[in-house]
């Protein structure tokens, strides 16, 4: 359930409040919209004949929408960091394609008006919130953004294996099912995490930020520290309930004695993480939400570094030389356990550096005042049915780790696949759902819903013309990639079942990126509801494969089936969204999504019909090992990549430019 950032506040949108509001609220009387107003101050409309009206217009000569020009009174620090002067009107905005632009907001000399009090929203205890900037400034273009947390990314993923590598030449793959006790132990924070208040941080906190900085005078940050201050509470209470009841949770799952109190061990040292994670996602969400995006995607890189020590002081402690549930020793247990929760400790406080070089100030909030009452009142709402969702997403995992905890390395096999296939998707749609969300949620706070549309057409034809040849090339080598990186971690036949556990469940990756672009649109409309019900689909489609699966299906298919069952699920919420999505705006305009789609497909086919040739090649040469895989991998993936260049070049396919531009640094074609 990873990811995920957003624009900062500006005056009230005719297209928003005016009308009712997005939600459909009507204005209230007293609320001063005929004459809006920022820190009591009367804000003049352009062109109203006013002296400052007229100053405004000759400062910029471009049209002006009747409420685009906010003049800013208060107190200089509340102020965006903008010069009017000096840089001229319109600095401090995104400029849109077809939208009116807005100039920056500036100072008056001497037209603050002595007593003003706060606006609505505005929290009458809360000290005065650093100065930030206005909607859109310095704000990097989605490419860019997107590929600074590739980059990250990448970089996280690679040590991330490095990181299981290690730890699986720590464990060993022995019959007592040592590797799968940890990895057991390990995945409990995680399940527990996103079933409690994970999946609220990561999909509800960003949008309902955006929110309050757009709404309120103080940037949302009374509005930030409150729902910091709660949710931290939420966590520390969860985690320690989590850790009393590690026994009972690892009892869930089949196993004798042994691997029942070595996976308990583990799960009391590992569910601490919980609390961690947790702040971590709080923090990331906050600098999201500032434009700070490289942080928070390098963080991931320390807390594996500290994992791969910790396993090679695992085993440079005293112990047995064959490792076994029955005679590992409790230093080994602590040194193995303590390094990896200490691993995601330092993932979350290293976020503080940054957080506080941007000027935000966590203080401790709990009672909400009488103008966010709603606002918080909402949150809740959304809170219960993104719980819904990820309670929802619980049951899948857990029928998952029932089968296949049921069968001898079943659940080290899957995870394996399931780590490989998640790879592509953590560097490419990860990045894009980080960039877009902030983006997509400021829309959603204009009423904009034709910017939402229009940033869900973009996502998804970058997705698809990043993920559909690395989809085909799985397919392809997914095999020949396994028996040469696992080396070491499985025998030749357990790392080859690994890559056609992948190869099998390859087809999943574009419809998993999708249905997630998908629920952030509902998520940044602050719609929860509809999410869930998108999950319920996934879960159910999930749940009737697994249960074919045990039935009709026996030994090493039966652990191929988990990856295909779980990339089922995600093709019927991607066609459940699509459906929602049609639903609630009408025509979505994905025609040239499906051209996309369909010129992708056809580059990626020929790339992979090259590899595939060279694969079968090998295998009649060599026969299947770990040389012919290693050949098959760098001469059949090379073929594979420049029939698919060749290809894609010729084909009208203009998102491989705007792709190749944000490598190299160059902004191509896609919206800023």
């Amino acid at each position: 359930m990873r990811p995920e950032d957003t624009s900062f506040g500006h005056g009230p949108d005719d297209s928003d409040e005016r009308h009712g509001g997005f939600w459909g609220e009507a204005p209230e009387a007293d609320a001063g919209w005929s004459t809006p107003k920022i820190y009591g101050s009367p804000m003049p409309v352009p062109g109203d004949g006013s002296a400052l009206a007229v100053a405004t217009a000759e400062a910029d000569d471009r049209p002006h929408d009747a409420w685009s020009s906010p003049i800013y009174h208060g107190p200089r620090r509340h102020r965006p960091r903008t010069d009017f002067t000096a840089a001229g009107a319109g600095i401090g905005t995104a400029e849109q394609p077809g939208t009116p632009e807005q100039p920056g907001t500036t100072e008056q000399p001497g037209t603050a008006e002595p007593g003003s009090q706060a606006g609505p929203g505005v929290d009458q205890n809360v000290p005065s919130a650093p100065a930030e900037p206005a909607e859109g400034a310095d704000e990097p273009s989605l490419l860019v953004s997107s590929r600074t947390m590739a980059m990250a990314s990448l970089a996280s993923r690679a040590t991330g294996f490095l990181r299981t590598m290690t730890i699986g030449f720590a464990l060993g793959t022995g019959v007592d099912r040592i590797a799968d006790a940890y990895n057991l132990g390990n995945t409990l924070p995680n399940m527990v995490y996103e079933l409690l208040l994970g999946g609220v941080l990561t999909s509800v906190i960003i949008p309902v930020l955006v929110k309050a900085q757009h709404d309120d005078a103080d940037r949302g940050v009374a509005y930030t520290q409150r729902l910091l201050s709660i949710a931290t509470v939420g966590l520390a209470v969860t985690t320690l309930l989590a850790v009393l009841a590690a026994p009972l949770l690892i009892a869930l799952y089949s196993g004798d004695a042994p691997f029942h109190s070595l996976a308990s061990l583990w799960a009391t040292l590992l569910l601490p993480e919980i609390f961690f994670y947790g702040v971590g996602a709080m923090l990331a969400a906050v600098l999201n939400t500032r434009h700070i995006y490289g942080w928070p995607a390098w963080a991931p890189v320390l807390n594996n570094v500290i994992t791969i020590v910790a396993a090679v002081l695992f085993r440079l402690v005293p112990g047995p030389s064959v490792l076994s549930t029955r005679n590992i020793t409790d230093t080994q247990i602590l040194v193995l356990g303590v390094g990896t929760t200490l691993g995601i400790v330092a993932q979350a406080l290293v976020l503080i550096v940054p957080l506080r070089r941007s000027g935000f100030t966590w203080k401790w909030r709990f009672r909400a005042s009488p103008e966010q009452s709603g606002r918080m009142a909402e949150f809740r709402t959304l809170t219960l049915w993104v719980l819904g969702y990820v309670a929802l997403s619980q049951i899948g995992v857990f029928a998952v780790g029932r089968i296949a905890t049921a069968r001898p390395s079943g659940l080290t096999i899957f995870t394996n696949a399931d780590l490989l296939f998640q790879v592509p998707y953590g560097i490419i749609g990860v990045s894009l759902l980080t960039a877009l969300m902030p983006r997509m949620s400021r829309a959603a706070a204009r009423g904009d819903t034709t910017e939402v549309l229009e940033d869900l057409r973009l996502g998804t034809r970058l997705s698809a013309v990043a993920l559909v040849p690395i989809s085909i090339g799985l397919m392809v080598l997914g095999p020949s990639l396994t028996s040469v990186i696992l080396l070491g971690r499985f025998d030749l036949s357990g790392a080859r079942l690994v890559g056609v556990a992948l190869a099998a469940g390859a087809f999943g990756l574009l419809p998993f990126a999708l249905v997630m672009l998908q629920q952030r649109v509902f998520y940044a409309m602050r719609d929860a509801r509809t999410p869930t019900l998108i999950n319920l689909a996934m879960v159910g489609t999930k749940i009737v494969a697994l249960i074919l699966a045990a039935t009709l299906l026996n030994g090493k298919a039966v652990i191929i089936a988990l990856t295909v069952s779980t990339s089922l699920s995600y093709v019927a919420g991607c066609i459940a969204g699509h459906i929602l999505l049609r639903r609630r705006f009408g025509l979505l305009g994905f025609a040239p999504v499906a051209r996309t789609v369909g010129w992708i497909s056809v580059a990626a086919l020929g790339g992979g019909a090259a590899a595939l040739a060279v694969v079968l090649l090998g295998n009649g040469l060599l026969g299947v090992g770990r040389l012919s895989g290693l050949a098959e991998l760098v001469l059949g993936g090379g073929l594979g990549l420049a029939v698919l260049g060749a290809l894609a070049m010729r084909l009208p396919l203009p998102e491989v430019a705007e792709i190749m531009g944000a490598v190299t640094g160059r902004r191509g074609a896609a919206r800023q």
